[in-house]
């Protein structure tokens, strides 16, 4: 399992933040439960399976519903 922080281009509305959040919890090989999206930071905070989900996976989510990824750490948990 890896944790993972991804710095997003400022969020405009709270509505982002959902639409990520729901996006992001879709994926096969997160951890719904710790999935936090921060609007005031516009990060987007949680942990996955690397063996299951690549980060990049997670990213290209973000990207394909309008967001700018600008940069991801990964730490193993």
């Amino acid at each position: 399992m890896k944790k993972a922080t991804i710095q997003l281009e400022a969020l405009a509305c709270p509505s982002c933040m959902q639409k990520i959040e729901s996006a992001v919890k879709s994926l096969e090989g997160v951890d719904k439960e710790s999935v936090k999206v921060l609007f005031n930071s516009s990060k987007v905070k949680l942990d996955f399976d690397n063996e299951k989900l690549s980060i990049e996976t997670i990213e290209n989510a973000i990207s394909i519903l309008g967001y700018e990824v600008k940069k991801t750490q990964v730490k193993d948990l």
